[in-house]
C-alpha cells in the first residue's frame, strides 16, 4: 500500500491500529516499510494490544498488577474519545477480568464513569470491600447526576402537562380555558352569519398541584439482566418523587420484596440498596404492590421485568388480572434502557397482554411520554404503536 494523500494516510493509520503491528497486517508506507506511528499512536497501539492481543479471561498484556491496569485505564482516557473508552472498558471487564480489579478504590478513581460501569458496580453490590465503597458511591453518583440532569426537564414537563390536561373541568376560569378543545366540542353551534362558534360548553383544566393526583408504583425486577433498567428506574423514581402532585413508590424484588421509597430522593442509596441476581417471584412483588393501591383509578403500576417468573405463573397472571380489574393502569416494561432488544419470557408477556397489561421495552427518552399517556389514561398499546414500539401479543 502507498499513502498518496493525507486522507489515504489517515485511513492507513487507522487500519494499522486496528490490525496491529505484525507483518501480516499488510500496512506499509510509501517506501514499502511498515507504517511509522507517532508517539501518541504508539501508546494507542500498546493500549489496544494490551486488551485485544491478550488471552481472554486472563491477565494478558497488563498482568495482574493494579498499577499497570490503572495506567492502562488512564491511557485509554487520554488517547481515545469517550465513546471508544466506554467500549474498551466494557471489553476489558469481560476479557481481562477487571471486575475483580475494580474492587480496589485506586482503580475506580481511574475509570471513566458511565452507565456500563455503574451496572457493574451495582452488580458487585455487597461484594465491594468497605475500603472501596465510598469511591464506588462517588462513581455512581457522578453518572446518576448526569442522567438526572438529562432526563429531569423532559420528565417534569411531560408529567405535569399530562396532569394538567387530565384535570380538565367544564367550569374553568377564563385563563384555564382550553380553547382548542372548547371550539372542537362546540362546532355544532357554529353561526355562519357571524362566522363564529357560540361555546355552550367550556372545557378547561385546573392547575391544583397542592394535592396528589396520581400514585405511581415502580416495581423493579432485581435479576442480573435488569441492571441497566434498575439504574434508569432509580433516576426516574427520584425525578417523579420530587413532584408534589405525584406520589411515587419504588419497590425492588427477587424472591423477596424490598420497598425503597424512603430512599427515593437519592438514586445512589437506591442502587446500593438493591441486590442483583438470585431468583424471581413476580407474583409476590405484585401482591405487595397491590396492597399499596388505595385509589386504583388514580394508580399507575409499572412492572419492570423480563417476566422470567420463578414463582407460580398462574397466580401471577390472576393477580395481574385482579389489579387491572380494580381500575388501576398496569404496564409491563420488559426493559428500561438503551441496550437493544431484551431477552424476556414471550409467553408471559403475551398472557399479560391478553388481560390488558401492555408489555414492551422502552428507552429512557420514551419513558416520560409513556408516563404522560398513562396519566391521561390513553390507550398505551396505541401510544406504543405510534412510537414504533413493538408490543407483546397473544402467543
Amino acid at each position: 500500500m502507498t499513502d498518496p494523500d493525507p486522507g489515504a494516510r489517515e485511513r492507513l493509520r487507522r487500519w494499522r491500529l486496528i490490525l496491529g503491528g505484525d507483518d501480516a497486517d499488510g500496512v506499509s508506507g510509501e517506501t514499502g516499510e511498515p507504517l511509522a506511528l507517532s508517539a501518541d499512536d504508539v501508546r494507542r497501539d500498546q493500549a489496544l494490544g494490551a486488551l485485544y492481543d491478550a488471552p481472554a479471561k486472563g491477565p494478558g498484556g497488563m498482568g495482574a498488577s493494579s498499577p499497570r491496569v490503572a495506567r492502562w485505564l488512564g491511557d485509554i482516557r487520554t488517547y481515545f474519545p469517550s465513546t471508544v473508552v466506554q467500549v474498551m472498558q466494557g471489553d476489558a471487564m469481560d476479557r481481562l477480568g477487571l471486575r475483580q480489579l475494580l474492587l480496589e478504590p485506586e482503580m475506580l478513581r481511574t475509570v471513566q464513569p458511565d452507565i456500563g460501569l455503574v451496572t457493574t458496580l451495582v452488580g458487585l453490590g455487597r461484594a465491594i470491600p468497605q475500603r472501596s465503597r465510598e469511591t464506588a458511591r462517588q462513581v455512581v453518583r457522578h453518572v446518576t447526576r448526569e442522567l438526572e440532569e438529562r432526563l429531569r426537564s423532559k420528565t417534569v414537563q411531560a408529567v405535569t402537562g399530562a396532569l394538567n390536561r387530565a384535570a380538565r373541568t367544564r367550569r374553568p376560569r377564563h385563563r384555564d380555558i382550553d380553547w382548542n378543545r372548547t371550539i372542537a366540542a362546540n362546532l355544532k353551534h357554529y353561526q355562519p352569519e357571524y362566522r363564529t362558534v357560540v361555546p355552550e360548553r367550556l372545557i378547561g383544566y385546573t392547575r391544583n398541584t397542592s394535592q396528589v393526583q396520581r400514585e405511581i408504583i415502580l416495581c423493579i425486577d432485581q435479576s442480573g439482566s435488569m441492571a441497566e433498567s434498575v439504574v434508569y428506574s432509580s433516576v426516574f423514581g427520584a425525578v417523579l418523587s420530587s413532584l408534589r402532585s405525584v406520589r411515587t413508590r419504588l419497590v425492588v424484588f427477587d424472591t423477596e420484596v424490598v420497598d425503597l421509597t424512603d430512599e427515593l430522593d437519592d438514586p445512589v442509596d437506591v442502587l446500593f440498596g438493591v441486590q442483583l441476581g438470585g431468583g424471581t417471584d413476580i407474583n409476590r412483588a405484585l401482591a405487595y404492590c397491590q396492597s399499596q393501591i388505595a385509589r386504583p383509578a388514580e394508580t399507575i403500576l409499572v412492572l419492570i421485568s423480563d417476566l422470567y417468573e420463578g414463582g407460580i405463573a398462574e397466580e401471577m397472571l390472576r393477580r395481574a388480572a385482579s389489579i387491572v380489574g380494580s381500575g388501576a393502569t398496569f404496564i409491563a416494561l420488559l426493559a428500561l434502557g438503551d441496550s437493544g432488544h431484551p431477552s424476556f419470557d414471550a409467553n408471559h408477556a403475551a398472557a399479560l397482554a391478553e388481560i390488558g397489561v401492555p408489555a414492551f421495552a422502552c428507552t429512557p427518552d420514551q419513558f416520560p411520554e409513556l408516563m404522560a399517556a398513562a396519566i391521561e389514561r390513553r390507550d398505551i398499546g396505541a401510544w406504543a404503536a405510534a412510537q414504533g414500539i413493538v408490543t407483546a401479543g397473544p402467543a
